[in-house]
């Protein structure tokens, strides 16, 4: 891939549409295939780690799509439209209340999921967090390796600009329970300094006012639920909860649902892989497929029945999947008998692919044809891994296993 930019209309294999914002190294493009992108710019002694940007996961940090370390380097990244933090402020005035929490909490996560590689930010601030939906999302990032200690002292500085509208604004004028988690950020000593995924903790309990006049979270929690407060110790970490209710505050629920949104995502495409791989397998060996899908069908209607409802949950399962067997095999009938036809026309297909797909069809009306969802629901549940705050470890053991599943079905 080339780096070269051609009468400025493209950037390798991308063509150039707008300069979004201010920033005169950030391009908006579209990819080869139509994609809206954004393509920043480098400085020619810049060789950023495209493969391990591309690993930073996270609904807080921008999608990093590709990239050219050569003598023009460059990163393209999804494009994000929203509003830089600084523009936000400038327009709405600083934060408070849900809004800084969730502000605090998605940098944190940012800076998490980036730290996870081994790479940092290096230019956190106002101009490289965009506001979309109230949820922050960080650009522009991971240009250096390591130094994640001047990441968290970045995230305290960032945080009192959306609480202040300024950088370095005294610490008086930050909400009470953010003092001692910004303090602890930017300790002196980088090594007393909490990391990221702690700062992320105690964010995501913090609880702070919301100021008369200030333009309300739309998803702020009702007057007068309580949110947990972070029991700041001198090294910058936050104590355990003192009770497993107060853990289980619903106040956690606003700073949480952005990421939720994306969890529900990968639940339904973890679900859409898994039934095109059955679809895929039923193809290959037809006979043996179909067998396993009435059987996968079955246990997954098993497995949405409560447990009390024993041997009738079983057999109500299994008679659900029968009375779609008729409507699966019409359909498994029909798409053979419509290939024969067209192959009639023009075209060659033998018999035996031609029932093949046809079984194919059948296997997918069994799963998730109109009227037949049970499974895929079922499905989207299991693959959801929205469960006690381990979601993206178990997303990722989710999508482990579905590519484990297609590369030994593979042939």
């Amino acid at each position: 891939m080339s780096g070269e930019t051609s009468r400025r209309a493209h950037i390798g294999p991308y063509r150039l549409l707008s300069r979004p914002g201010g920033s005169g190294g950030v391009h908006r493009a579209a990819g080869p295939d139509g994609r809206d992108v954004a393509i920043r710019l480098l400085p020619a002694e810049a060789v950023p780690d495209v493969r391990r940007m591309r690993e930073v996961l996270s609904p807080y940090v921008v999608d990093v799509l590709d990239g050219e370390p050569g003598p023009r380097p460059y990163v393209v990244s999804r494009f994000v439209p929203g509003r830089p933090l600084a523009e936000a402020v400038a327009e709405r005035g600083p934060m408070s209340g849900d809004a800084l929490r969730r502000m605090a909490f998605g940098l944190a996560k940012a800076l998490a999921a980036i730290h996870r590689t081994g790479l940092a930010h290096g230019d956190l601030g106002p101009g490289t967090v965009l506001v979309v939906d109230d949820a922050p999302v960080v650009v522009d990032f991971a240009l250096t390796e390591g130094a994640g200690a001047e990441d968290v002292r970045a995230w305290a500085e960032t945080v009192t600009f959306a609480a202040t509208g300024r950088l370095d604004a005294p610490a008086d004028e930050l909400p009470g329970d953010l003092r001692p988690l910004v303090a602890a950020a930017l300790h002196a000593d980088p090594d007393a300094r909490p990391d990221a995924a702690e700062l992320a903790e105690a964010a995501s309990r913090l609880d702070l006012p919301a100021v008369p006049g200030a333009r309300p979270s739309p998803e702020a929690p009702a007057a007068g639920r309580p949110l947990l407060e972070p029991a700041a110790r001198p090294d910058g970490s936050t104590a355990a909860p003192s009770s497993p209710e107060r853990a289980a505050r619903p106040g956690g629920a606003p700073a949480e649902a952005h990421e939720m949104r994306v969890v529900r995502g990968w639940a339904r495409l973890l679900a859409a892989m898994a039934v095109v791989l059955g679809v895929g397998v039923v193809i290959m060996v037809p006979v043996v497929g179909l067998v396993l899908t009435l059987g996968a069908v079955t246990l997954l209607r098993v497995a949405g029945t409560p447990v009390e409802s024993g041997a009738r949950g079983w057999a109500r399962a299994f008679g659900r999947t029968l009375v779609t067997v008729p409507y699966a095999a019409v359909v498994a009938v029909a798409v053979p008998l419509g290939l024969a036809a067209a192959s009639a026309v023009g075209g060659k297909l033998d018999s035996l692919t031609a029932c093949a797909f046809g079984a194919g069809a059948g296997a997918a009306v069994l799963w998730a044809a109109p009227g037949v969802s049970a499974p895929r629901r079922q499905l989207e549940r299991i693959s959801c891994p929205w469960r006690g705050g381990r979601g993206p470890s178990r997303r990722r053991s989710s999508g482990s296993a579905c590519c484990a599943c297609s590369r030994a079905s593979a042939p």
